[in-house]
């Protein structure tokens, strides 16, 4: 078990405050129902000479705490986790007592008593359901010797050889245990995807509206280029024709000027986007930039190559590329990454061929430890070496989210992703950079990005056939 895993597992915060009054309501009236079956068949078909007054009061009691419930509450009422704990440990108590009056371990349905505690085990903390498993065994202990015998129809007792009482005592301790850890860690498994998901939606619901601001900028500028050009053009011929009249001229003066002051602020945003198709797609190297840019100024050197040679000195020969969300906000997250634990120098090395396209993002850094290399990409499981974390600005802490944030929404681009540590010319693990950064392997993690080209890269013909007014805007915001 990994030491993520392993620490989920054993968190006494996780999960608590989730179970409806009506789901422990109905699951009792089931209990209910087979229990009072199970009597009527042993008793009335079998022959078995039960302690029926027993038996029924303790079925009654199951019947009276679900009436007093649905009296009281709401049917929707969520359970506080000690609300939860004490009607799991009622339905425990019951059925142990039930069991004792009906031959203990010597009853088939003693088997029910794994149960409750499964249901405490998926549904509350780990604190509680260690509580009521440990009660869980201590009754199986004490039905192996305190209980009523089963009497069949001739009046002999039916007791099943000590030895294999003692397995079943045995049998249902194990079970109380693994079902408990098996149940636990597929529910919190569960949960740390949900919220892993969750993470990965808000991320890019963020950045999509980034991106439909930065559009609706783009064609604000665009579209009131024209009307300020006629208010600048108004507003000069009003200044000539008062030439007389100096103080409504200097309010003429001062339209045009103000105009020309909004056209300068629309010239600013209209950069970034004076057209919609630089919204829509950019040179590689444009992206890859505004993608790590958040991490330029945090010490560390970040190197772009595009097939080998730096991204500078590529010009028109480099690919343009979708500018989506998903690939900005992913190719962020792993820049970040590399940034976190590299030394000195980032890579981002760009190959470019016919039918595809490969990103590999390295760093200088520890690389990633052997044993976690297979699971990575998976939430909540620490990238790099223990003793290896780090905390940067208040960001996750080697959690793995920001791995599986990126490797979400660039699966959806189509990217496959691999990681990977550094190796020299001979295949063997390298320690430093070798040569001139510029020229250098990275040393350390190498996180690989593979598209098909025509999942990503745009045709930069028909980008410039697109040029031209901008589309009336429809960004959800």
């Amino acid at each position: 078990m990994s030491e993520a895993a392993r620490s989920y597992l054993f968190d006494m915060t996780v999960r608590g405050d989730w179970v409806r009054l009506r789901t422990l309501v109905v699951l009792r009236w089931v209990a209910v129902i087979g229990q009072s079956v199970a009597v009527l068949i042993a008793s009335q078909l079998l022959g078995f000479q039960l302690q029926l007054a027993y038996c029924a009061l303790l079925i009654s009691g199951s019947v009276m705490v679900n009436l007093v419930a649905i009296t009281m509450f709401p049917a929707e009422t969520r359970l506080t986790e000690q609300g939860t704990w004490a009607s799991l440990c009622f339905d425990l108590v019951q059925l142990v007592a039930l069991l004792m009056v009906t031959g203990g371990l010597n009853n088939p349905f003693a088997l029910l008593i794994l149960a409750p505690v499964t249901i405490s085990a998926t549904a509350l903390r780990l604190q509680p359901t260690l509580l009521l498993g440990i009660m869980a065994m201590g009754f199986v202990t004490v039905m192996s010797t305190i209980h009523m015998p089963l009497i069949q129809s001739d009046g002999t007792p039916l007791e099943v050889p000590e030895l294999f009482r003692s397995g079943i005592s045995a049998a249902l301790a194990i079970g109380v245990v693994f079902l408990s850890l098996y149940a636990r860690r597929v529910t919190v498994e569960g949960y740390a995807m949900s919220q892993a998901l969750t993470a990965t939606q808000v991320a890019l619901a963020r950045e999509q509206r980034l991106a439909a601001i930065g559009g609706l900028a783009a064609a604000a500028a665009h579209e009131l280029g024209t009307p300020l050009a006629t208010i600048k053009l108004a507003a000069s011929e009003l200044a000539r024709e008062l030439a007389d009249r100096p103080d409504l001229a200097e309010d003429a003066r001062l339209i045009r000027a103000e105009a020309e002051r909004c056209g300068g602020i629309m010239a600013d945003l209209s950069r970034t986007g004076r057209d919609d198709s630089h919204v829509k797609t950019a040179p590689i190297s444009a992206v890859l930039e505004e993608a790590a840019a958040p991490h330029a100024a945090r010490g560390k050197r970040v190197i772009l190559r595009i097939d080998g040679r730096p991204a500078e000195d590529t010009g028109e020969r480099q690919p343009s590329v979708r500018r989506t969300p998903e690939f900005i906000h992913g190719m962020r997250n792993l820049v970040q990454n590399a940034v976190d634990f590299a030394a000195t120098t980032v890579w981002i090395d760009v190959e470019h061929g016919e039918d595809r396209l490969r990103i590999a993002v390295g760093d200088d850094g520890p690389g990633f430890s052997p044993e976690m290399l297979p699971r990575l990409g998976e939430p909540y499981v620490s990238t790099r070496a223990r003793g290896q974390r780090r905390r940067n600005d208040g960001e996750y802490e080697g959690m793995g989210l920001g791995l599986f944030i990126a490797r979400t929404l660039l699966a959806r681009t189509g990217a496959r992703i691999s990681f990977a540590n550094g190796t020299d010319p001979r295949g063997r693990r390298a320690t430093a950079a070798a040569g001139p950064p510029e020229e250098a392997r990275p040393p350390g993690a190498i996180i690989e990005l593979v598209w098909n080209a025509d999942d990503i890269v745009v045709d930069k013909a028909a980008t410039r056939r697109a040029l031209g007014p901008n589309e009336p805007a429809n960004h959800p915001l």
